[in-house]
Protein backbone atom coordinates (compact mmCIF):
# COMPACT_ATOMS: atom_id res chain seq x y z
CA UNK A 1 0.00 0.00 0.00
CA UNK A 2 2.58 2.47 0.96
CA UNK A 3 6.35 2.24 -0.37
CA UNK A 4 8.85 5.00 0.76
CA UNK A 5 11.90 4.71 -1.80
CA UNK A 6 15.35 6.60 -1.34
CA UNK A 7 13.73 9.27 1.13
CA UNK A 8 15.96 12.23 2.11
CA UNK A 9 15.09 15.21 4.36
CA UNK A 10 17.19 18.10 5.46
CA UNK A 11 16.26 20.75 8.01
CA UNK A 12 18.90 23.46 6.74
CA UNK A 13 22.02 22.07 6.50
CA UNK A 14 21.23 19.07 8.85
CA UNK A 15 20.36 15.59 6.94
CA UNK A 16 17.80 14.43 9.17
CA UNK A 17 16.54 11.49 7.06
CA UNK A 18 19.24 10.28 4.92
CA UNK A 19 18.66 7.14 2.53
CA UNK A 20 15.32 5.94 3.79
CA UNK A 21 13.27 2.76 2.21
CA UNK A 22 10.34 0.82 3.50
CA UNK A 23 7.35 -0.64 2.25
CA UNK A 24 4.51 -1.48 4.28
CA UNK A 25 0.99 -4.25 2.97
CA UNK A 26 -2.60 -4.09 3.31
CA UNK A 27 -3.60 -5.42 6.76
CA UNK A 28 0.11 -4.88 8.19
CA UNK A 29 1.11 -3.18 11.21
CA UNK A 30 4.53 -2.08 11.01
CA UNK A 31 6.55 -0.42 13.71
CA UNK A 32 9.31 2.14 13.35
CA UNK A 33 11.60 2.66 16.38
CA UNK A 34 14.29 4.10 17.41
CA UNK A 35 16.15 6.30 19.85
CA UNK A 36 14.71 10.17 20.18
CA UNK A 37 16.18 12.80 17.43
CA UNK A 38 16.48 8.68 15.06
CA UNK A 39 14.67 10.75 12.54
CA UNK A 40 10.49 8.99 12.80
CA UNK A 41 8.45 11.85 13.23
CA UNK A 42 10.34 13.72 10.35
CA UNK A 43 9.44 10.32 8.18
CA UNK A 44 6.06 10.61 9.10
CA UNK A 45 5.49 14.25 8.39
CA UNK A 46 7.02 13.64 5.38
CA UNK A 47 4.86 10.44 4.55
CA UNK A 48 1.70 13.07 5.71
CA UNK A 49 2.71 15.57 2.97
CA UNK A 50 4.13 17.96 6.16
CA UNK A 51 7.40 18.43 5.14
CA UNK A 52 8.78 18.07 1.41
CA UNK A 53 11.65 15.67 0.87
CA UNK A 54 14.97 16.98 -1.06
CA UNK A 55 14.70 13.48 -2.89
CA UNK A 56 13.32 10.09 -2.84
CA UNK A 57 9.07 9.66 -3.48
CA UNK A 58 6.44 8.16 -1.46
CA UNK A 59 4.00 6.01 -3.44
CA UNK A 60 0.46 5.08 -1.93
CA UNK A 61 -1.31 2.62 -3.96
CA UNK A 62 1.03 3.09 -6.75
CA UNK A 63 0.73 6.67 -6.61
CA UNK A 64 2.36 9.28 -6.37
CA UNK A 65 2.41 11.51 -3.19
CA UNK A 66 5.52 13.08 -2.62
CA UNK A 67 4.32 16.09 -3.61
CA UNK A 68 0.99 16.54 -3.07
CA UNK A 69 -0.32 18.96 -0.27
CA UNK A 70 -0.95 17.78 3.34
CA UNK A 71 -4.81 17.95 3.09
CA UNK A 72 -5.24 15.97 -0.10
CA UNK A 73 -3.34 13.00 1.20
CA UNK A 74 -5.66 13.22 4.02
CA UNK A 75 -8.75 12.57 0.84
CA UNK A 76 -6.54 9.96 -0.04
CA UNK A 77 -7.46 8.12 3.66
CA UNK A 78 -3.53 8.29 4.60
CA UNK A 79 -4.39 9.98 8.37
CA UNK A 80 -1.75 10.87 10.98
CA UNK A 81 -2.55 11.05 14.24
CA UNK A 82 0.24 13.44 15.42
CA UNK A 83 2.79 13.10 18.72
CA UNK A 84 0.92 15.06 21.45
CA UNK A 85 -2.63 14.34 20.47
CA UNK A 86 -3.13 17.58 18.93
CA UNK A 87 -6.88 17.80 19.90
CA UNK A 88 -9.25 21.06 19.59
CA UNK A 89 -8.82 21.49 23.31
CA UNK A 90 -11.40 24.16 23.03
CA UNK A 91 -14.11 22.33 21.23
CA UNK A 92 -16.11 19.09 22.72
CA UNK A 93 -16.06 15.80 21.98
CA UNK A 94 -18.18 15.76 19.68
CA UNK A 95 -16.65 18.75 17.63
CA UNK A 96 -13.20 17.08 17.23
CA UNK A 97 -15.14 14.11 16.04
CA UNK A 98 -16.99 15.87 13.51
CA UNK A 99 -14.03 17.57 12.40
CA UNK A 100 -12.28 14.29 11.36
CA UNK A 101 -14.87 13.87 9.11
CA UNK A 102 -14.34 17.32 7.45
CA UNK A 103 -13.64 15.71 3.49
CA UNK A 104 -16.74 13.40 4.15
CA UNK A 105 -20.29 14.80 2.56
CA UNK A 106 -21.97 10.73 3.55
CA UNK A 107 -24.09 12.35 6.25
CA UNK A 108 -25.48 9.15 7.20
CA UNK A 109 -22.73 7.11 7.14
CA UNK A 110 -20.92 9.66 9.50
CA UNK A 111 -23.56 9.17 11.93
CA UNK A 112 -22.90 5.60 12.17
CA UNK A 113 -19.43 6.31 12.11
CA UNK A 114 -19.74 8.26 15.17
CA UNK A 115 -21.28 5.76 16.84
CA UNK A 116 -18.63 3.10 15.93
CA UNK A 117 -16.18 5.48 17.62
CA UNK A 118 -18.11 6.01 20.63
CA UNK A 119 -18.13 2.19 20.83
CA UNK A 120 -14.90 1.34 20.70
CA UNK A 121 -14.01 4.37 23.13
CA UNK A 122 -17.10 4.25 25.69
CA UNK A 123 -15.42 6.75 27.61
CA UNK A 124 -15.87 9.42 24.76
CA UNK A 125 -19.47 8.73 24.73
CA UNK A 126 -19.49 9.64 28.24
CA UNK A 127 -17.88 12.85 27.63
CA UNK A 128 -19.71 14.19 24.38
CA UNK A 129 -19.50 17.68 25.32
CA UNK A 130 -17.23 18.21 27.38
CA UNK A 131 -13.99 20.16 26.08
CA UNK A 132 -11.14 18.25 24.48
CA UNK A 133 -8.61 20.05 26.74
CA UNK A 134 -10.35 19.26 29.77
CA UNK A 135 -9.74 15.57 29.92
CA UNK A 136 -6.72 13.44 30.61
CA UNK A 137 -3.79 12.53 28.30
CA UNK A 138 -5.29 8.96 28.01
CA UNK A 139 -8.56 9.87 27.13
CA UNK A 140 -7.31 12.62 24.44
CA UNK A 141 -5.26 9.65 22.55
CA UNK A 142 -8.36 8.25 22.41
CA UNK A 143 -10.00 11.03 21.17
CA UNK A 144 -7.18 11.94 18.79
CA UNK A 145 -7.72 8.23 17.57
CA UNK A 146 -11.46 8.39 17.19
CA UNK A 147 -11.18 11.74 15.51
CA UNK A 148 -8.74 9.99 12.28
CA UNK A 149 -11.24 6.88 12.39
CA UNK A 150 -13.90 9.07 10.87
CA UNK A 151 -11.88 9.96 8.18
CA UNK A 152 -12.31 6.46 7.53
CA UNK A 153 -8.44 5.50 7.01
CA UNK A 154 -6.86 2.87 4.61
CA UNK A 155 -3.13 3.48 6.58
CA UNK A 156 -3.37 5.03 9.73
CA UNK A 157 -0.08 6.40 11.10
CA UNK A 158 0.59 6.56 15.06
CA UNK A 159 3.36 8.90 16.02
CA UNK A 160 4.28 8.20 19.43
CA UNK A 161 0.56 6.89 21.03
CA UNK A 162 1.95 5.94 24.32
CA UNK A 163 3.64 8.95 25.17
CA UNK A 164 2.83 10.45 28.51
CA UNK A 165 0.45 7.70 29.57
CA UNK A 166 0.50 5.46 32.77
CA UNK A 167 1.62 1.70 32.01
CA UNK A 168 -2.45 0.62 31.99
CA UNK A 169 -3.69 3.15 29.83
CA UNK A 170 -0.77 2.13 27.27
CA UNK A 171 -1.94 -1.52 27.29
CA UNK A 172 -5.36 -0.49 26.80
CA UNK A 173 -3.94 1.87 23.97
CA UNK A 174 -1.86 -1.16 22.46
CA UNK A 175 -5.13 -3.63 22.65
CA UNK A 176 -7.26 -0.48 20.73
CA UNK A 177 -4.60 -0.47 18.01
CA UNK A 178 -4.55 -4.34 17.28
CA UNK A 179 -8.27 -4.06 17.39
CA UNK A 180 -8.90 -1.52 14.54
CA UNK A 181 -6.05 -3.21 12.74
CA UNK A 182 -8.02 -6.21 12.60
CA UNK A 183 -11.12 -4.64 11.15
CA UNK A 184 -9.15 -3.68 8.72
CA UNK A 185 -7.17 -0.41 8.27
CA UNK A 186 -3.24 -0.61 7.69
CA UNK A 187 -1.48 0.90 10.87
CA UNK A 188 2.12 2.46 10.57
CA UNK A 189 3.18 2.93 14.25
CA UNK A 190 6.20 5.02 15.91
CA UNK A 191 6.51 3.98 19.19
CA UNK A 192 9.50 4.71 21.46
CA UNK A 193 7.95 1.91 23.72
CA UNK A 194 9.47 -0.27 22.16
CA UNK A 195 9.11 -3.77 23.75
CA UNK A 196 4.82 -2.70 23.25
CA UNK A 197 5.34 -1.91 19.62
CA UNK A 198 7.56 -5.16 18.79
CA UNK A 199 4.44 -7.43 20.52
CA UNK A 200 2.07 -6.60 18.12
CA UNK A 201 3.92 -5.46 14.97
CA UNK A 202 4.13 -8.21 11.87
CA UNK A 203 7.33 -6.14 10.53
CA UNK A 204 9.72 -3.48 12.24
CA UNK A 205 12.07 -1.16 10.92
CA UNK A 206 14.73 0.40 13.61
CA UNK A 207 15.85 4.08 12.85
CA UNK A 208 19.08 5.61 13.90
CA UNK A 209 20.51 8.52 12.93
CA UNK A 210 18.35 9.19 9.59
CA UNK A 211 19.06 5.49 8.58
CA UNK A 212 17.23 2.04 8.92
CA UNK A 213 20.10 -0.31 10.11
CA UNK A 214 17.80 -3.45 11.04
CA UNK A 215 14.62 -4.90 9.69
CA UNK A 216 12.83 -7.93 10.77
CA UNK A 217 9.42 -9.44 12.21
CA UNK A 218 8.15 -7.97 15.52
CA UNK A 219 9.34 -11.70 16.97
CA UNK A 220 12.35 -11.66 15.13
CA UNK A 221 13.20 -8.24 16.37
CA UNK A 222 12.07 -8.50 20.02
CA UNK A 223 14.29 -11.74 20.70
CA UNK A 224 16.71 -10.19 19.48
CA UNK A 225 20.44 -9.85 21.97
CA UNK A 226 21.29 -7.03 20.19
CA UNK A 227 18.02 -5.14 19.93
CA UNK A 228 17.19 -5.87 23.24
CA UNK A 229 20.46 -4.60 24.36
CA UNK A 230 20.21 -1.04 22.61
CA UNK A 231 16.05 -0.29 22.88
CA UNK A 232 14.40 -2.80 25.40
CA UNK A 233 16.45 -2.27 28.73
CA UNK A 234 18.18 -5.52 28.41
Amino acid sequence: MLKVNNLKVNYGMIEAIKDVSFEINQGEIIALIGANGAGKTTIMHAISGLIKPVSGSIMLNGQDITKIQAHEIVRKHLIQVPERRRVFASQSVEENLQLGAFTRKDKVEIAKDMEMVYARFPRLKERYKQLAGTLSGGEQQMLAMGRALMSKPEILILDEPSMGLAPLLVAEIFSIIKDINKSGTTVLLVEQNAKMALKIADRAYVLETGNIVVTGTGEELINSDEIKKAYLGG
